[in-house]
């Protein structure tokens, strides 16, 4: 399996410098789109109930990467140091905004959802980077010293600053916009994110065709590994809210809000060669892409059939 999925490290993306261009307007059109819906009333609101917010909080910013950081040194025997990374960066994203109809579908906390998901994209460009930073050093040096590899260095400010520019920006404009012209905001937010899917699944699809027979051919092993992955994800939210002794509905949105990663963000930073330097990364993160491709389609399935579950079970406090 592991010799398999060494094959994906020869997978690389270039989009020259005009298609990267392309890729940073379409980033910062969805970042704007996801913001249109984070208003400012949600950060004074969290102070109102905050146990279940500043829970969900730690299983997404800590519980979540060190769960993760731990699942990859466990299957490290078999997978890659790019898969792990993989693994790692998704864990590092906000929560997808698609959690927020999730919640609803399993008849959960959906104001607690849509508050979660609000602070956790919000303070993405900080957040997001400095977790794949720790976590992505602290594996590559571990794995280092085991399998005799050479150390892989992120480099965590250069990261850092591209990721304020393409997130930090539209995200403010997008929570003024919902703020002072909530006319426009309300008749933008549908069309803005209906075009944001399109354009990144038209996105997806045009930086893989060109290594289609590869992905196709790794499939069933990736699947494998965002299965085990996105499982401990959500067993992470259930679990935690379980032991916070939180009430059920609650539970039930942190469990989705944990498991339904932002990995289309993850992609999107992939793509971006001042986030991932080819110098640095020696363009082999074929890897990360493909894990990262794949638990964008993934955790609407999983996210679909826990919500589908927890709907048919009655709510007993």
């Amino acid at each position: 399996m592991k010799e398999q999925l060494e094959s994906l490290n020869a997978l690389s993306i270039n989009f020259g410098q005009g298609g990267m261009a392309v890729v940073n307007i379409i980033l910062a059109f969805i970042m704007f789109g996801v913001a249109l819906g984070i208003k400012f009333q949600t950060f004074k609101d969290v102070f109102k109930n905050p146990k279940s917010v500043f829970v969900g909080i730690f299983l997404q910013w800590v519980a979540l990467p060190a769960v993760t950081f731990a699942v990859a040194l466990i299957l490290s025997p078999v997978i890659t140091p790019m898969i792990a990374l993989g693994m790692i960066l998704v864990a590092s994203c906000p929560g997808g905004n698609i959690s927020n109809f999730m919640s609803s579908l399993s008849k959960g906390n959906i104001e607690l959802s849509v508050s979660l998901t609000a602070i956790t994209t919000a303070f993405a460009p900080l957040v997001t980077p400095f977790n794949f930073f720790l976590w992505g050093s602290l594996y590559s040096q571990i794995i280092a010293i085991r399998s005799n590899i050479p150390t892989l260095v992120i480099p965590f400010f250069p990261m850092l600053e591209q990721i304020l520019l393409l997130l930090g920006v539209p995200i403010v404009l997008g929570m003024l916009c919902a703020r002072y012209c909530p006319g426009i905001t309300k008749k933008i937010s549908k069309p803005t994110q209906y075009i944001s899917i399109l354009l990144f699944l038209a996105m997806v699809v045009a930086s893989f065709s060109q290594n289609f027979k590869l992905f196709i051919e790794n499939l069933h092993f990736v699947c494998i590994i965002v299965l085990i992955h996105n499982g401990f994800a959500l067993a992470t939210g259930y679990f935690g809210a379980r032991l916070a002794k939180l009430p059920i509905r609650d539970c039930r949105s942190l469990t989705v809000e944990t498991g339904i990663q932002n990995s289309g963000l993850g992609l999107i930073l992939l793509f971006n060669p001042h986030i991932f330097p080819p110098e640095i990364w020696h363009g082999h993160y074929g890897g990360m892409l493909i894990i990262t491709a794949w638990w964008g389609i993934w955790h609407i399935i999983s996210g679909l059939t826990v919500s589908y579950l927890f709907r048919r079970k009655p709510i007993v406090e």
